[in-house]
């Protein structure tokens, strides 16, 4: 699901709390060391994601909020903000050429330059959540 959230938006809060969970606890962000990424460069966006009213810029910049139960990658376009809700169950990430983020059919792609090789750490931290939020212990080797 994608939503407007430049300006408050109470039917974001309601989905993302229903489908994603409460945000962290200052605590829990304090132990996990964050819960936020720095910037990715967003290389591309599938049709669907792409905001109607799209004016494409030299660059565009996303980055990834950890939630109990998903993430929420956030992005913008000019003076639009997006947020995209991605549950664990439907998350997939693919990493070849291009740092990606795939979801019911919708995906956002990023650049491996710089801002990819510092969010690193971010980035095997939210796919642990993920496994461990799952249960996925087959993946464990």
């Amino acid at each position: 699901m994608i939503f407007n959230t430049s300006y408050k938006n109470d039917k974001y809060t309601q989905e993302s709390v229903k489908v994603l969970g409460k945000s962290f606890s200052l605590l829990k962000i304090i132990k996990t060391g964050g819960i936020g990424s720095s910037r990715l460069v967003i290389k591309e966006l599938s049709s669907r994601l792409t905001p109607k009213n799209a004016q494409y810029t030299s660059i565009n910049y996303a980055n990834i909020e950890l939630r109990p139960k998903g993430i929420i990658v956030h992005f913008a376009n000019k003076l639009e903000r997006y947020s995209w809700l991605i549950p664990y169950f439907s998350l997939v990430v693919y990493n070849s050429q291009t740092f990606s983020i795939h979801s019911n059919g919708n995906f956002i792609k990023f650049y491996k330059n710089k801002n990819y090789k510092n969010n690193k750490k971010f980035i095997k931290k939210m796919i642990t959540l993920k496994s461990s939020t799952l249960n996925l212990g087959y993946y464990d080797a």
